[in-house]
């Protein structure tokens, strides 16, 4: 069967779904809508029609991206709009499909919003809401709107088009397109991704071999997983394309085992591309061929890097060598290889369906296209998201985001994961792109971006993400081994009220001689959560060494918990739940914490009335309050005060 007449049906089999007599019912079933509960939706969904006798369509689909409103229950009925429902549960799920499938009652109250072109009365379309409007949405086109699991309804949608013409063209011609187009590879770097292809393309040596890093590793990262669960075939036709253009008839999926949903889905699509003969000998009848295994990782983050990810599929301990040889001339066994990212592959395919022109025109002067992000962390709205590289900062976390959660105080923002720098609230305007992260001391990386508030400590912060690195650091050189060792126990000697004055100046001098020594990309960008949070907020490192005191009422070592005399009713709560017995005070008497015995877990806080504020916890100053319980003060009420900074 030629390829038209591959896509003639799928679009036919495609077609009819949509027209279809009965209803359907997709449920976002993608890692972040499991962990949100939606199998236990899924389940009540299958319950409820089963007992109702409803014959309907129930199909698993991908993430969205709208992670703060998971899990996510669409229901399409026949001739009306797919309608969106979010943050469904197992005891919303009846009552929906009673009021919409059974009385047709759409419950705009429920629903986020309506997907395509036709509209229902009182429902905003779903991609005209805040989060999604101002997205550019290329490599998540698919992702939530089709099953990823169905090749069929991926080549409906114009899937494998940009391979059919690539096999038209000559590998140089294809290399030529991705060129024009401007890509850059997604995986951090930002290296341009056709010359790179034209670096393995002209390397001699045989075979070949094209990787796809999966080996998504930084903390508050999903764009990779969620591409790869929502629309596998968009990144393997990436693949085959890059192959056919340098000459490569063998590649690897590098993808963690934390990850096992993609990996199912990977699979479950190279199963189904054999049986079309996408992917095999003789691809679609033409002199190409190729094949794909998937290779799973144990979870080091050190191999991300290229050269550490080669020596783990080679079997051997995942840790970088030194280059050059680069691995377009000595990649893996030693032969010409390209690693691009998920997201870079996924580009690909769609550059060659659309044209380089096309893509081009999109995103900024130097950095085209979009690009991914995990919005994460103190904002309103967390989720995937996919902006035309060169937004400005502002925009994604005010307008997509929502602004910060809870009507709090922005504070600063870290891109690009562990290994990225966080900008604080001076540089919101700037552009996200490759070259104004790097000058402002962050990076993009993959697509990491976690938002902090105003109670977000940046020392401790800093510390958190040195304390990750430097454990996944693989000890291979001194720079990387010995240097985030000592940064980090100088962070941790300030957050416990130990620093010295000369402690900021060595955070610069060895941060920066780390960053210039170390072997691969994991140790030269360890130090930047260290070394940008002292440049942007050193006044809280001052604060700790030279003050002893944590503004932000993080650092334990450096807070305390009072009782005030004036507001405490001895009402007995915080006293019962305290989990030291650290609160002295009987019925009436006003309690008192035993500091010896606190270990700062801010349970008295919490449990203490609103009405009384009795509790409050301060940083680098001492409270005046009894040393042994006394009688409570008559007539006197607690006012809304909680913490002293």
């Amino acid at each position: 069967m030629s390829f038209d007449e591959i896509r003639k049906q799928a679009i036919s089999e495609w077609e009819t779904l949509q027209n279809s007599p009965k209803p359907r019912i997709l449920l976002g079933m993608a890692t972040c809508g499991r962990a949100a509960g939606g199998m236990s939706v899924f389940e009540a969904v299958q319950k409820e029609l089963s007992l109702r006798n409803i014959d309907a369509i129930v199909t698993q689909v991908g993430c969205i991206g709208l992670c703060y409103a998971e899990p996510l229950v669409d229901i399409v009925k026949p001739g009306k709009p797919r309608i969106c429902y979010g943050s469904m549960t197992p005891k919303t799920v009846p009552q929906l499909i009673e009021d919409y499938l059974v009385n047709d009652n759409p419950r705009p109250d429920l629903a986020l919003g309506t997907i395509g072109e036709a509209t229902v009365e009182g429902i905003p379309r779903l991609f005209d809401l805040p989060f999604l409007k101002p997205q550019v949405r290329i490599v998540l086109r698919n992702c939530g709107i089709i099953d990823p699991e169905d090749t069929n309804q991926y080549i409906a949608n114009g899937g494998y088009t940009g391979l059919v013409r690539a096999l038209q063209m000559t590998p140089v011609q294809v290399i030529d397109e991705i060129k024009k187009s401007g890509l850059r590879g997604r995986g951090g770097a930002g290296f341009p991704t056709g010359q790179k292809w034209e670096f393995c393309h002209r390397a001699s040596g045989s075979p070949k071999y094209i990787i796809c890093n999966a080996d998504e590793g930084d903390p508050g990262a999903f764009m990779n997983r969620s591409l790869l669960e929502g629309d596998p075939h968009s990144v393997l036709e990436g693949m085959l394309i890059g192959a056919y253009a340098i000459g490569a008839n063998e590649g690897y999926i590098y993808c963690r085992a934390e990850y096992p949903l993609a990996i199912e889905r990977l699979n479950t699509a190279i199963s189904q591309m054999k049986k079309y003969g996408l992917i095999g000998e003789h691809i679609l009848n033409s002199d190409f061929s190729f094949e794909i295994h998937i290779k799973e990782g144990a979870g080091a983050f050190v191999c991300g890097e290229e050269t550490a990810l080669m020596a783990s599929i080679e079997g051997k301990r995942g840790m970088p060598r030194p280059r050059p040889p680069f691995p377009a001339n000595a990649g893996l066994w030693g032969k010409p290889t390209n690693i691009n990212n998920v997201e870079t592959w996924a580009d690909a395919a769609v550059i060659m369906q659309r044209g380089a022109q096309w893509y081009s025109a999109i995103g900024g002067e130097t950095n085209k296209g979009t690009k991914t992000f995990a919005l994460v962390g103190k904002v309103e709205r967390t989720g995937l998201v996919e902006v035309p590289l060169g937004m400005p900062l502002r925009k994604i976390i005010f307008e997509l985001g929502g602004g910060i959660a809870g009507g709090k105080q922005y504070k600063a923002t870290q891109t690009g994961g562990p290994s990225g720098g966080c900008l604080p609230v001076t540089l919101l305007d700037i552009p996200v792109d490759n070259e104004a992260l790097t000058k402002a001391g962050s990076i993009m990386g993959s697509g990491g971006m976690v938002v902090t508030d105003q109670d977000t400590c940046m020392v401790d912060f800093a510390r958190f993400f040195l304390t990750f690195t430097q454990s996944e650091s693989c000890g291979k050189c001194v720079p990387c081994r010995v240097g985030t060792k000592h940064l980090l126990t100088i962070l941790e000697r300030i957050t416990r009220g130990e620093g010295k004055p000369e402690d900021i100046e060595q955070i610069e001098h060895l941060g920066q001689l780390v960053k210039s020594t170390s072997l691969c990309g994991l140790g030269q960008t360890a130090p930047n959560p260290a070394l940008t949070t002292l440049r942007y907020f050193r006044d809280e490192y001052e604060a700790h060494i030279n003050e002893k005191r944590c503004p932000a009422l993080v650092c334990t070592e450096l807070i305390r918990y009072y009782i005030l005399a004036d507001k405490c009713q001895g009402c007995l709560i915080c006293a019962r739940e305290c989990p030291v017995q650290a609160i002295t005070g009987g019925k009436r008497l006003v309690h008192v914490i035993d500091q010896e015995k606190c270990i700062k877990c801010g349970t008295c806080l919490e449990v203490c009335p609103r009405l009384f504020s009795a509790v409050i916890k301060v940083s680098g100053q001492e409270i005046k309050v009894p040393e042994e319980p006394v009688p409570v003060i008559a007539g006197k009420k607690g006012a809304a005060s909680s913490e002293v900074r």
